[in-house]
């Protein structure tokens, strides 16, 4: 399948219809071709070659929504390097405002690709004719859990929206959701949309890899569900929550309350994933035949234009040139985060060398050497919000390192030929773990996430408590972009931390979500503003 299909047409925003169009008789003429130049199409939305665009792989987008407002990695300035208006800052100190760029790029991001999503159900409708039952039911059902993608992260960033289930010129008479109301229409779709979609793994090669298959429905859904408390609080600006264990939600054996629904996905999980025997596997430059990763942005330097810039953004510029590319010396971890790793200590997490460069930086057994002949060595414990003028201006922070070096990458550095992982199984384990914890059941609780230590290297735990799991999941799941909701369902993302005090009026926890976009009140002037901006 060529999962960089040609798309249709552009959309701008959301009351915008395209009126210079390709000859669709032409190209959609056939069911191949109708799949391929609609639902395939879809697919380039995933991944990014732009700034902002793609669920990851890009700059100024979810992902550094994600990870740069929380305790696991800043982007700190560098004397002239990376103030950039006092943006990176903010963001790590949560005094953003309504017009935090990177939260209005995402968003246009996102509604982009809805939007194309239901351009799309539009034309296999208009070329129905062309299909059989079976076809139209395949494709059109594809197309709806591509939508519930998308609005996954639509939920967990902005909280309350329209739901666009099918193309609209107008949005008068689309009502503004509530947080609870589109979390429910959201989980309902997506899990009416499991009976059509393949079970195949989406990432093994063949017809299937890079596609919305069962699994990664699952996946969603135990998501959806392990932070079910968080995303059905209309409320979140006060001090309670609903409880997990009366949120009742679909299952096919039956409704379920929220931790038990996610067990039932995780355990539908296990099917078809199991844990690589080594954690780097998973990310090394010819991962696409891990049996550990769900969901992935499929990437070839050759055949695609996603790009992947984080090792890009965050290696020292002496570090970039022994590897052969421009690197921008940005990105590092925190100091408590080189802490939770044990860094420097007799009990440090195996994972620490498999996710990050620090201390003296070797490359093909040779040290590399800054400019002046020195060695170039990574300070973690040295690092802060602004570096200006300090010893380790340039030097300080642990980096990225999750990712094999491809010596083969073009422009850069920034295409590459490892896929970029998404949805893995060792995250399945510990949401399982997590949501056993929950229901108070401690014994069990164990299991799960000690295969992930186990197969770290690491001695078991003999108790688990909330610091437990948040622990695990940092050094488990560094630089996947899964922090700030960690943060949140834990009910710390609005506190202070590592060196981030609470901003003035954060108290009230309305930075969790992000602002809605003051173009969607000229559309429709029902509609209002997430508490707090």
């Amino acid at each position: 399948m060529c999962i960089a299909a040609v798309a249709l047409l552009t959309i701008s925003c959301l009351d915008e219809r395209p009126h210079d169009r390709i000859d669709e008789d032409e190209l959609l003429s056939t069911p191949e071709q109708i799949y391929r130049n609609t639902v395939a199409a879809l697919y380039s939305q995933i991944g990014g070659n732009k700034m902002s665009q793609g669920l990851q792989g890009t700059e100024r987008g979810i992902y550094d929504l994600n990870t740069l407002t929380t305790d696991e990695a800043m982007l700190p300035t560098r004397g002239g390097d990376w103030y950039d208006g006092g943006l990176w800052q903010s963001m790590y100190l949560h005094t953003w405002d309504g017009g935090l760029s990177p939260a209005g790029d995402a968003w246009n991001y996102l509604f982009r690709a809805i939007v194309l999503c239901n351009e799309a159900q539009s034309l296999v409708d208009e070329y129905r004719s062309k299909l059989s039952d079976d076809q139209y039911d395949s494709y059109s059902n594809e197309i709806r859990a591509l939508r519930c993608l998308f609005y996954y992260y639509v939920l967990d960033l902005y909280a309350r929206v329209p739901y666009l289930d099918h193309y609209v010129t107008d949005l008068k008479d689309s009502p503004q959701l509530e947080r609870s109301q589109l979390f429910y229409r959201l989980y309902n779709d997506l899990y009416e949309s499991l009976t059509l979609l393949r079970q195949e793994r989406s990432n093994a090669p063949g017809p299937y890899y890079g596609r919305i298959t069962r699994d990664v429905a699952f996946f969603l859904l135990a998501k959806m569900a392990l932070n079910a408390e968080v995303w059905t609080d209309d409320v979140w600006t006060d001090d309670s929550r609903p409880d997990g264990k009366t949120i009742m939600l679909k299952t096919p054996v039956g409704d379920k309350n929220a931790w038990e629904a996610c067990l039932y996905w995780c355990d539908l999980l296990g099917t078809n994933n199991k844990l690589e025997e080594e954690y780097e596997d998973n990310f090394k430059v010819h991962n696409e035949d891990s049996k550990e990763n769900i969901f992935v942005i499929p990437m070839d330097k050759n055949e695609y234009t996603n790009i992947f810039r984080y090792l890009h953004r965050s290696y020292h510029y002496s570090h970039g040139a022994a590897l052969g590319m421009a690197c921008e010396n940005g990105t590092c971890a925190t100091v408590s985060t080189a802490n939770t790793f044990g860094y420097g200590t007799e009990n440090e997490d195996s994972r620490w060398e498999k996710n990050f460069y620090s201390d003296e930086v070797f490359e093909n057994n040779k040290p590399v050497l800054l400019d002046d002949g020195t060695p170039l060595i990574y300070r973690p414990l040295e690092v802060a919000l602004d570096l200006s003028g300090t010893k380790y201006e340039k030097t300080a922070g642990a980096r990225m390192k999750k990712y094999e070096n491809d010596p083969t990458a073009l422009n850069d550095g920034l295409l590459v030929d490892n896929d970029i992982v998404l949805f893995r199984y060792a995250d399945v384990l510990l949401m399982e773990s997590e949501a056993l914890w929950r229901l108070g059941w401690e014994a069990e609780a164990l299991v799960p996430i000690n295969m992930v230590r186990s197969r770290a290297d690491m001695d078991l735990l003999t108790s688990i408590d909330e610091q437990t799991i948040l622990d695990e999941r940092l050094k488990e799941l560094a630089w996947e972009g899964w922090r700030r909701q960690d943060l949140i369902r834990f009910d710390r993302y609005h506190k202070a931390y590592d060196q981030r005090p609470q901003a003035p009026g954060e108290a009230d926890r309305h930075t969790i979500v992000f602002p809605i976009q003051g173009r969607l009140f000229k559309m429709n002037d029902t509609y209002t503003q997430n508490p707090g901006y």
